[in-house]
């Protein structure tokens, strides 16, 4: 029997798997995913760069729409709907990231919930319809990324969302609509044609494009298959198309249904407790613990007795940022991070607004930073750690390492904080009982019969109706101590 490309293999796992091959451990982490990543959207329509995003999705209409979420005045094209939602999910750096690097759930749920609204169908599409495409997506992204050294490699020159992501949105699109394997294999030759996006534009209001255009792409990619649209069938296998990254590929990671086994089965996926890049959360950790020999747990930091600030840590470049002077720059800063704990003990939303990265007494602190590259330390988020050293004039030194945090998936946050977070994300957003709704909606998604009951929610109630409580969230506290 003559073996199957890279590509066709792909596709034809794509097309054969069923909602069968879903094991409850993959049911149950996909589900946190959703809820983690329904509450990062629902939070970034605040942010500017989603209001850039929208204004410009606006030029475009159809007779077929679907819902931005929590925005019922806002109605799209269901490919610029997924746009401006997945822009939402990334715009403060608030979604789950996984190992090898990358953001799976941004690129992937808007466009199910894009597809689910615009394309009623009957039956209709169920919550295990969702969950199945859903998986099939973040599958086709962790096997991109764990084929070989060169695909690791990915985030040395692009932003491996708007790489595995975009072939990962194709995937789950192509599931959801049920095509054939051969227009499988015709979108995911499609999306690579709209693969890539460089790292140079990480820590800008870009970055979070990378996620929307990824959920867009997908969409466009399957919609285009099922037109006739043809791509080259080995695109996944030739030098010239995406073979540079997989032309020594592991046959091991080469889907299979025969002996099927889900990636997210072997390893659950990091949710962030404050919204910043993952590798600072280290940072955080450690300067909670070397605060408390600082100052009690209220008091106020001295500074002028601070003389020196060590960090540690992996040499990841995008995320050195020594005097950040956008929200954007300070989400992506270690030394930012280090201070803004060490002075304050806590870090909410509220820590990135520029009324705060520029205060004095941040400005000082980060002045007394240096940065430290231990060889052993490399840059994967499975093994980095970070050590922080504070020493004070009078020569007394502080020292903690952290090899984890909590919300890594060697240390989920539980179910109880991870539904804290969602209620904390909407609640400018939605009414209390919409909020619960959604909670109880997602957990038992899949019993589900008809999507339409998450898809009428996630419109968001007619301005009027919209919580009162508006602050519960900027006057929540993250206290990693």
């Amino acid at each position: 029997m003559m073996l199957k490309s890279i590509t066709e293999s792909f596709a034809t796992t794509i097309h054969g798997l069923k909602a069968g091959h879903l094991t409850d451990r993959v049911i149950q982490r996909s589900k946190r995913m959703i809820l983690d990543t329904l509450g990062a959207g629902f939070l970034g329509t605040s942010t500017e760069v989603f209001h850039k995003a929208s204004q410009y999705s606006k030029i475009y209409s159809s007779n077929i729409t679907s819902t931005v979420w929590g925005r019922p005045d806002i109605r799209l094209p269901p490919t610029y709907a997924a746009f401006v939602n997945g822009v939402a999910i990334h715009s403060m750096d608030f979604d789950d990231t996984w190992h090898p690097a990358t953001h799976p759930s941004g690129a992937v749920l808007p466009v199910l919930t894009a597809l689910a609204e615009a394309l009623p169908r009957s039956p209709k599409f169920s919550g295990l319809d969702l969950l199945l495409a859903f998986n099939v997506g973040i599958e086709v992204q962790g096997r991109l990324l764990h084929f070989a050294k060169e695909a690791k490699d990915i985030p040395k020159r692009f932003h491996p969302p708007s790489v595995v992501g975009t072939l990962g949105s194709a995937a789950t699109a192509s599931k959801f609509l049920g095509l054939s394997s051969t227009k499988c294999q015709e979108a995911l030759a499609i999306a690579v044609s709209h693969a890539g996006a460089p790292m140079a534009n990480a820590a800008t209001q870009t970055k979070p494009l990378h996620i929307g255009n990824a959920a867009k792409h997908g969409i466009e990619a399957a919609f285009l298959a099922m037109l006739g649209l043809q791509g080259n069938k080995q695109v996944l296998d030739l030098e010239a198309g995406f073979g540079a990254f997989y032309a020594n590929y592991s046959p091991k990671v080469l889907p299979n249904l025969d002996s099927y086994s889900w990636l997210l089965d072997q390893q659950d996926v990091a949710f962030k407790r404050f919204p910043a890049h993952l590798c600072t959360h280290w940072v955080a950790d450690a300067a909670a613990s070397v605060r408390k020999n600082l100052v009690a747990e209220t008091a106020l930091l001295p500074i002028d007795y601070i003389k020196r600030i060590v960090l540690r840590i992996p040499n990841v470049q995008y995320v050195n940022r020594p005097f950040p002077d956008s929200e954007h720059e300070a989400r992506h800063s270690f030394q930012y991070v280090a201070c803004a704990m060490l002075l304050d003990g806590s870090i909410a939303i509220p820590a990135f607004h520029e009324c705060q990265i520029n205060r004095p007494q941040v400005r000082e602190l980060l002045s007394k930073v240096e940065l430290e590259y231990p060889p052993d330390n490399l840059p994967s988020f499975n093994t980095l750690y970070c050590e922080i050293s504070v020493t004070l004039k009078d020569g007394a030194t502080f020292t903690h390492r952290s090899d984890t945090f909590y919300g890594h998936w060697r240390k989920p946050l539980s179910q109880e904080d991870l539904e804290e977070k969602f209620r904390a994300n909407v609640s400018n957003m939605l009414p209390c009982d919409t909020v619960e709704s959604l909670i109880k909606i997602v957990e038992n998604l899949e019993d589900l019969e008809d999507c339409s009951v998450l898809t009428t929610l996630l419109k968001g109630p007619s301005p009027p109706e919209v919580a009162s409580n508006s602050s519960a969230y900027n006057n929540s506290i993250t206290n990693l101590s």
